[in-house]
């Protein structure tokens, strides 16, 4: 069974605060790792990484509550790993609308998710909201999750001459939430169907959507550059790379970066 190496690094970016979150949490472990820990390396487990919304306290908290319940109730839980991400899923869920019960000057905070197992079978996950779930392999990066945001809805009105593309990438609408984890009926969910085979040198990359400043091309040239060299520097990369490009609204970005070690 291949082992895990795994790390994070953020940016605020152009933000004053911090409203994203991941953790790595192995099965059958206490130990959460958290913030920018590591590099670590497991036989297997399950990663988190949630984008708050909400306001500077809203926001953290929401994506931080996410990340700590997801993995809890993943660790408690038994069955099959989808059954375990979606009883995760349902846990934090459930977290979220006890805060705002506690306080209903809360109200409206909530936060994506995406929760990932990884075990001798591969990678699986369940994702809401717009975070992307990357694979690196070979040079090339595919996404692997749906994107709850309207985006995906802008780009199909370009590829029908309804938009050009710099008016779809401009609009202010192009990061609104169809779906996100608020304490209420999840509207939309994606879940894999199968889990994913890993292969040695493969990367696993979890993102809030700042890393949006850089393209697909560009991400994977960054991994390509790092890929020797472990999860730790290629996370350090990324958040580097968005960094350089000095985007003067800056989201938030997150990377939560697996590897998949020979």
């Amino acid at each position: 069974m291949l082992p895990f190496e795994h790390a994070v690094a953020a940016t605020r970016g152009a933000r004053d605060y911090q409203e994203d979150a991941a953790a790595f949490r192995p099965d059958g472990g206490e130990g959460i790792m958290l913030s920018s820990e590591g590099p670590a390396y497991d036989a297997g487990g399950f990663a988190v990484l949630a984008d708050g919304m909400g306001g500077h306290a809203g926001g953290a908290l929401a994506s931080r509550t996410v990340c700590e319940e997801f993995l809890a109730a993943a660790a408690e839980h038994s069955g099959s790993s989808v059954d375990r991400l979606i009883a995760a899923l349902k846990a934090a869920n459930k977290a979220v609308a006890g805060k705002i019960e506690e306080n209903p000057l809360l109200a409206g905070m909530g936060s994506t998710l995406i929760g990932t197992a990884f075990g001798p079978g591969g990678i699986e996950w369940v994702s809401v909201g717009d975070s992307p779930l990357f694979l690196f392999r070979r040079g090339e990066v595919a996404l692997l999750n749906e994107d709850h945001s309207l985006a995906p809805e802008l780009d199909r009105m370009v590829a029908e001459g309804k938009l050009t593309e710099m008016e779809a990438r401009r609009d202010p609408r192009r990061h609104m939430l169809r779906s996100a984890v608020t304490g209420e009926d999840i509207d939309l969910l994606d879940v894999s169907q199968r889990p994913l085979a890993l292969e040695a040198g493969d990367y696993v990359v979890l993102a809030s959507d700042g890393i949006a400043t850089l393209d697909q091309t560009e991400i994977a040239r960054v991994i390509q550059g790092y890929a020797k060299d472990g999860a730790a520097a290629v996370a350090t990369a990324i958040i580097r790379a968005i960094e350089a490009v000095r985007e003067p609204y800056q989201d938030n970005a997150t990377v939560l970066v697996v590897r998949a070690v020979g």
